[in-house]
C-alpha cells in the first residue's frame, strides 16, 4: 500500500508540473476563460497531494522536491497569467511584487548556495503562505478585480514565510525536509 500511496501522491504532484506548459499556452493564447478554471485545479492538487502524504505517512526527497517545483511552477504561472490578463493590478502594486521577488530570490540563492538546489523546508508558515497566495491568485482570475486585501495579507505572510526560510538555510547546514518553523524548532531546542 506504502508503494501505491507514493505513486499516486508524486503523480499528483507531477501533474502540476504537466499542466505548467498548458496553462502558459492559454495565457499567451488569450483563454483567460479556461485558464481560470484550471489553475485552481493545479492549487487543489497541491492540497491534495499534500492531505494525502500526511495521512498515508508517505514523504521522501523526491516527492520534497517534485511538490516544491509544482508549488513553484503553479505560482509562477499565475503571476505570468496576472501580468497578461491582469496588468492594471500589476501597475498599481509593482513595489510589493517587487519586494516580494527580490526576497524570493535571495531565499533561493541562499539555499542554492548553501545546499546545491532549492529549499523544501515545508513549514506551516509556508503552507498558509501558499493557501493564501492560491486564494488571491484562483480568486484575481474569477472576480472581475484582484482582491487588494486578500494581497496585502497574502504579501506580508509570504514575506514573513521567506525570512523564516532564510533563517533556517543558515541554521540547517545540510538540506532538509518538513521543518515545521523556527517556533517549533527552538521549543523543541534542537538548534
Amino acid at each position: 500500500m506504502q508503494k501505491l500511496s507514493y505513486k499516486v501522491i508524486n503523480g499528483i504532484t507531477i501533474y502540476r508540473i504537466i499542466t505548467t506548459p498548458v496553462l502558459l499556452l492559454l495565457i499567451f493564447t488569450g483563454n483567460q476563460n479556461l485558464f481560470k478554471w484550471l489553475l485552481p485545479i493545479s492549487f487543489f492538487t497541491d492540497l491534495i497531494d499534500g492531505y494525502l502524504s500526511r495521512k498515508y505517512k508517505v514523504t521522501s526527497i523526491l516527492g520534497a522536491r517534485l511538490d516544491s517545483i509544482g508549488d513553484d511552477l503553479t505560482i509562477l504561472t499565475a503571476i505570468a497569467g496576472l501580468f497578461v490578463f491582469k496588468f492594471q493590478f500589476i501597475k498599481e502594486e509593482i513595489l510589493i511584487i517587487g519586494i516580494l521577488f527580490a526576497v524570493l530570490a535571495v531565499q533561493n540563492i541562499l539555499a542554492l548556495i548553501r545546499y546545491g538546489k532549492i529549499s523544501s523546508f515545508h513549514t506551516y508558515l509556508a503552507k498558509t503562505a501558499a493557501l493564501l497566495q492560491g486564494s488571491f491568485l484562483m480568486l484575481a482570475f474569477i472576480s472581475p478585480e484582484p482582491d487588494k486585501t486578500l494581497f496585502y495579507v497574502a504579501s506580508v505572510i509570504t514575506i514573513i514565510e521567506l525570512t523564516e526560510e532564510i533563517i533556517l538555510v543558515f541554521i540547517f547546514p545540510e538540506w532538509k525536509i518538513n521543518i515545521k518553523g523556527l517556533y517549533w524548532l527552538f521549543k523543541s531546542k534542537k538548534v
